[in-house]
């Protein structure tokens, strides 16, 4: 008996994938996902094609401010890119397999390294508003998992996450953030379903688990493009001090307007990146 193929399977990241190909140039090597108040990223993306999320097979459009939810394609560094400016968080009310359906259509379309960002609440103490993180891990404390379900074509059953963020990809990112003379702090990210920003009581339990940083993102995104084979390297723009850390409350305007400082700077590295990634 054959297993029904799933909603946001490797069936439907063909549709939509197959929706857009005649609309861009050449397929892409790279994806790049853009988290809240990032997309200003995408601006150094030349001969730029946007694509709305609506315009693509099950994309639902985006409800959180900072994402502009369009796909944009088009060469970074003399290379083919394709770009998402939003994600879907689970928060929204979508599946976890919806949150990482994103991955499977760059993956469809050609994509083999994916880098993703995030804005994220820092849990060590060093941390200040502004910083960027390398992730060398996760922790999903979403406790969701998008590969629930039949298998898909093209995934592994039980995928090894021993390394889920590319050794390779990290150094090359911390010989670029030197040449640029840039911090590049590296750690670890908890997912957490959100959207409530955790109490203080929860930011000493992650502290005390091991958590650099705190975010409602990512992890789903990174299950499925390690269950398909691609490499990942993950940037935290530490946006505030996580619940209970600073004297005021937390706003996500606080976590647009960090972000927007920061993106010049994470911009100038991604480009530093993927100039040094193969053709």
């Amino acid at each position: 008996m054959t297993a029904t193929p799933g909603p946001y399977g490797a069936t439907a990241a063909q549709r939509a994938a197959d929706a857009i190909r005649s609309r861009l140039g050449a397929p892409p090597v790279v994806g790049i996902i853009l988290g809240s108040g990032l997309g200003g990223i995408a601006q150094a993306i030349e001969q730029p094609v946007r694509i709305p999320f609506k315009e693509v097979p099950g994309f639902p459009s985006p409800t959180v401010i900072g994402h502009a939810g369009e796909l944009i394609a088009g060469r970074l560094e003399g290379k083919p890119v394709l770009a998402l400016s939003g994600r879907f968080h689970m928060y929204e009310g979508h599946d976890a397999a919806l949150a990482g359906f994103p991955v499977r259509v760059l993956h469809a379309l050609g994509v083999r390294t994916l880098i993703v960002s995030n804005a994220a609440g820092g849990v060590r103490a060093s941390f200040a508003p502004g910083t960027v993180m390398l992730l060398r891990d996760h922790v999903n404390l979403m406790f969701r998992n998008p590969l629930v379900g039949p298998v898909e074509q093209g995934d592994v059953r039980f995928p090894d996450m021993s390394e889920p963020y590319d050794a390779e990809l990290r150094g090359i990112a911390h010989d670029v953030a030197k040449a640029q003379q840039m911090t590049l702090e590296e750690g670890v990210y908890f997912g957490l379903l959100g959207p409530a920003y955790e109490t203080r009581a929860e930011v000493q339990m992650l502290a005390r688990l091991g958590a650099d940083a705190v975010g409602m993102s990512t992890v789903p995104e990174v299950i499925v493009a390690r269950a398909l084979g691609l490499r990942v390297l993950g940037f935290s723009c530490i946006t505030n001090l996580a619940c209970g850390l600073a004297a005021a409350p937390i706003t996500h305007q606080e976590v647009l307007e960090t972000t927007a400082r920061v993106a010049v700077q994470l911009q100038q590295l991604v480009r530093g990146i993927v100039a040094r990634l193969p053709a």
